[in-house]
């Protein structure tokens, strides 16, 4: 069988393939219009049994064995005279092309005349074009996806203390993250707390406290002690005073007047003394308002009444005024 048809019939379909992939449209300002790039002419010819030079068209390159023209294969680009490997960083997906294809951001390729670009995988990133590499995301960010461009930080209340992170890890309880892109946690100090659903160290409430570092709660003020602040330890309660359970400070009965007895207060012998005075003169009080409103009374009845008056026959009030007229209701 002769093998020159064979080829002749090849070297025509890589042909009309390269035609096509050598069309390019050209925008103009109304229509579209097709153009064909002019292909560059091989001069590298065989010189036994040859009369002229044929063109090889872009994309494929001649050999001297056979006096033909190939096309390049997919991972590889020609140079009009051989076929080139796509370097390292660069892609061809097709056969007879005359140039390489950088990878985009987020894909690389780390060997020659590759066809394709593979992706950066979780935790790595690519941020150029024709990336030979991926880059593992630095402390405190992460990828959590393939082909990543670049990483993200960690957000406030995680962290990241590895490089190449897929995720970022949740303090645990007592301790907190309040930057972004965190390497590590930190302690709650002393006064503070953070339980395991908290995203920040908080503030002991009133009546707690709390002395250790990373404390994940605080604890009550007992009874017969006062905490007058979260950081500080409970203080016992004074004799005088009273401190429940959950107090800042202590409280006292009404001093003077009250003493402590037991868990109430009762009343001073002072103020039992002053009460009794109080009641003394109150009712000495009443005892002269009252002899000075008879008095009152008897000094208006003698002016209305002189008869009665200069016979200072008694009479009693039931119920009147001292100066109302006597009023007659017969037998």
């Amino acid at each position: 069988m002769n093998a020159q048809p064979i080829l002749g019939s090849l070297n025509a379909l890589c042909l009309i393939g390269l035609v096509v992939a050598q069309m390019t449209i050209v925008p103009g300002p109304s229509t579209t219009t097709l153009s064909l790039s002019t292909p560059s002419i091989d001069t590298n010819c065989s010189a036994v049994n040859t009369s002229f030079c044929e063109v090889c068209l872009p994309g494929m390159f001649s050999n001297n064995a056979t006096e033909s023209c190939f096309c390049c294969s997919n991972g590889s680009c020609t140079n009009s005279s051989d076929c080139l490997p796509c370097p390292v960083g660069h892609y061809q997906p097709l056969a007879g092309q005359q140039s390489c294809l950088p990878c985009v951001p987020g894909y690389y390729t780390n060997f020659t005349e590759s066809a394709v670009c593979r992706a950066c995988q979780p935790g790595y990133y690519s941020n150029e074009t024709g990336a030979k590499a991926c880059r593992g995301c630095a402390k405190g960010h992460f990828a959590s996806h393939q082909n990543s461009s670049s990483c993200e930080p960690c957000p406030s209340g995680s962290f990241c203390k590895t490089s190449a992170c897929i995720a970022c890890a949740a303090c645990p309880a007592g301790e907190e993250a309040v930057d972004v892109a965190s390497v590590e946690c930190v302690p709650c100090q002393p006064g503070k707390f953070k339980g395991p659903s908290d995203q920040r160290c908080r503030i002991c409430s009133p009546g707690d406290y709390q002395m250790k570092w990373g404390g994940a709660s605080c604890d009550r003020c007992p009874e017969g002690h006062y905490c007058p602040g979260p950081d500080l330890n409970p203080v016992e309660c004074p004799q005088d005073a009273f401190c429940p359970a959950g107090s800042t400070e202590p409280r006292y009965c009404m001093e003077t007047f009250f003493r402590k007895a037991g868990d109430a207060c009762e009343f001073a012998p002072l103020t039992i003394v002053l009460l009794v005075l109080s009641s003394l003169i109150g009712v000495l009080v009443i005892t002269i308002l009252f002899l000075k409103q008879k008095q009152r009374c008897g000094r208006i009845l003698s002016a209305h009444s002189p008869l009665l008056s200069e016979q200072k026959s008694p009479r009693k009030e039931y119920g009147t005024h001292c100066d109302a007229e006597p009023v007659y209701t017969g037998w």
